[in-house]
């Protein structure tokens, strides 16, 4: 796909499967990377004392370097430039991986907190959780069409292990309760997302989306990055 092609299904869908954004060599140091991570705040593990093994990792861009590198890489930089403007800039990182002790199934959903430094009274801005000790909120639907999440799959997502299905077109219709959430899943048909290894999906933020468990014992890996190109308002700053 062309980048005005990206542009224009991302417009039009919420979304676009991207193949072979960072080539293999990428991949396997972002692994690496990722692996020699074992604890701290917002790593998740499951399994044994001797064997626990990482299947979430919240602040990505803090306690992964090599992660926040290739929120600024050329080949990201390529791909998010035509959409969002010269200006973006990353804002959440988080690491999904579904493993054996780890594999879980995500109901429909938008994704509607961002994450930011401190607590500032706002006009559209609440509740407030706290989530691996980093602040966050639901801010208004103004900002999350602003956004975009970029979703970098480290290892071959296919329909057996898991992967994102969307409701195209979902993210024109705002923020949504519950009702309208399975009124929407009634009428309009949902997607399946297969991504290779090295590719990645591009989803607006009010996408509506879900997965399955997997159904295979391999890793599902992922690098889900957020961006913006604008601050936020009333002194309210990003977490980034």
């Amino acid at each position: 796909m062309s980048n005005a092609e990206i542009k224009a299904a991302i417009e039009r869908d919420g979304f676009a499967i991207v193949p072979d954004v960072v080539v293999l060599d990428t991949v396997n140091s972002l692994i690496s990377a990722i692996e020699a991570v074992r604890e701290g705040q917002g790593v998740q593990q499951r399994g044994t004392a001797s064997k626990a093994n990482v299947y979430a990792i919240r602040n990505l861009l803090e306690v992964v370097p090599t992660v926040r590198e290739l929120a600024q890489s050329a080949p990201v930089r390529a791909l998010l430039k035509p959409i969002l403007g010269p200006n973006y800039f990353a804002v959440r990182g988080i690491l999904f991986d579904k493993i054996p002790q780890a594999n879980w199934k995500v109901t429909w959903h938008q994704d509607l907190s961002i994450a930011v430094r401190e607590r500032k009274e706002a006009e559209g801005f609440g509740p407030w959780p706290q989530k691996a000790g980093v602040l966050h909120v639901q801010p208004p639907v103004a900002i999350l069409e602003g956004m975009l999440t970029l979703r970098l799959h480290l290892d071959d997502c296919t329909p057996e292990n898991g992967p994102l299905q969307v409701i195209p077109g979902s993210h024109h219709y705002g923020r949504l309760d519950a009702q309208a959430i399975q009124c929407c899943r009634k009428n309009h048909p949902a997607v399946i997302c297969p991504v290779p290894r090295g590719g990645a999906l591009l989803m607006k933020p009010l996408l509506l989306h879900a997965s399955s468990a997997s159904q295979t014992p391999h890793h599902r890996r992922v690098i889900h990055l957020e961006f913006a190109a604008k601050t936020l308002p009333d002194g309210l700053a990003w977490h980034c």
